[in-house]
């Protein structure tokens, strides 16, 4: 022990004394096995990370799932087609009104009913849902500012997403988990007054996003930290799968709202934003987060004419009925059936097989963008540091409701 000891030392100050002598090709490197997850915050809570690295550099990174279940394909394959509508809520818990738009689109197709909706139903629909895109691409940017070390961002964003909390709890009664959109309608028409203060709150937003691209994307610290950072380029993104703002980061102009045109989407004016490169390489983290920056624009246009269609062509009236198209029960013919949708982060389809006889699904499997998009994270960070995986994982924008469903 006393010989190990003193050969320690003496390598030790040989090292010290004569620094020249030993070659960095001539240290023994190896590499080590750390989890990240699922306790620490940036990993969103549930996930974990197999981290395999080599000093700082990340050589690989294997994503564990199967920390949250939420049993949403068994739920739904023993339940009526209406009464799983609260299930598709606690998927993407950030964006359940979108999730919900997906669902009963997609039943509503299978009655044959889809045509046949009122325009008012259809206009509530898409607003309330832009409304949670808003909310949610708030809480996209926020957490990834503070995954990277901001605050502020974090705090000023929840501020602005409890205006649209608010309202969205005044029209469906429930703060996240709305149960709003169902088949054939809605659950109830737009209270009172709420068109008129949604007016106001696009009236309120608006100084304030220029405020937020001030704070955070044109921060310098933000741009040194992802920038050329993540970069995914667009025949990567198209292999995988990858949708949403990650695919039109990567610079491909493809929105679903725009290719498919479903519900009202084509009769309404707006731009589909995409990563330019603007400081960095086209497909970087700070691409991804642009898009999604801008997309909050976009949306706010939506909204208002929205708006204009619900105030002066599609009024309210007495004989609304949203749910009159429906039958007591609801039982498609016998088929297999595909429907998609453009959800704050990317493409979310439900396969449904129906046999005829039932109202509750034979089979009901959900296609998760985030699933798809978090398969890509060991491409983007593979020879990165461990600081850039954090921004890395947090550019991609992941709900684990909807990846561990």
């Amino acid at each position: 022990m006393a010989n190990e000891i003193q050969y320690q030392y003496q390598e030790d100050n040989l090292i010290k004394s004569e620094p020249n002598k030993y070659r960095e090709e001539d240290l023994k490197s190896e590499e080590m096995v750390v989890n990240l997850g699922p306790q620490h915050p940036s990993t969103h809570g549930v996930l974990r990370l197999e981290v395999v690295y080599d000093g700082e550099v990340v050589r690989d990174v294997i994503p564990h799932l199967g920390y949250l279940h939420r049993c949403f394909e068994k739920h739904a394959e023993s339940l009526p087609y209406n009464q799983i509508i609260p299930f598709v809520d606690r998927m993407d818990y950030l964006a359940a009104m979108n999730s919900e738009h997906v669902y009963v689109m997609g039943v509503e197709k299978m009655l044959g009913i889809a045509d046949k909706l009122p325009k008012r139903v259809e206009y509530i629909r898409v607003l309330v849902t832009e409304l949670n895109r808003i909310a949610s691409h708030f809480v996209a940017v926020g957490t990834y500012a503070m995954d990277i070390g901001a605050f502020t961002p974090f705090f000023w964003l929840i501020r602005d997403r409890e205006h649209i909390q608010r309202m969205l709890e005044w029209a469906s009664g429930a703060r996240m988990l709305y149960n709003y959109l169902w088949v054939g309608g809605l659950f109830y028409d737009l209270p009172v007054g709420f068109e008129e203060r949604c007016a106001e709150f696009v009236k309120y937003l608006r100084p304030k996003l220029a405020e937020l691209e001030g704070l955070v994307m044109e921060n310098k610290i933000f741009i040194d930290r992802t920038a050329n950072v993540g970069v995914l380029p667009l025949d990567l993104a198209l292999n995988y799968g990858v949708t949403g703002p990650m695919l039109r980061g990567s610079g491909l102009r493809y929105d679903l709202r725009k290719v498919d045109g479903y519900s009202v989407y084509s009769e309404i004016d707006f731009d589909v934003p995409i990563g330019e490169g603007k400081v960095g390489t086209v497909g970087d983290c700070w691409d991804r987060t642009d898009v999604r920056v801008r997309e909050i624009h976009e949306s706010l246009k939506i909204i208002e004419q929205c708006l204009v269609k619900l105030t002066k062509e599609h009024k309210r009236t007495k004989e609304f009925d949203p749910q009159e198209l429906v039958p007591k029960k609801i039982r498609p013919k016998a088929q297999d059936f595909y429907i998609r949708g453009e959800t704050p982060r990317g493409e979310l389809g439900f396969f449904f097989r129906a046999d005829g006889k039932s109202d509750i699904p034979f089979r009901c499997k959900a296609r998760s963008s985030c699933f798809v998009n978090l398969s890509i994270i060991s491409e983007l960070s593979k020879g990165g540091l461990i600081a850039d995986l954090i921004a890395i994982l947090g550019s991609i924008d992941i709900v684990l409701g909807e990846v561990d469903r």
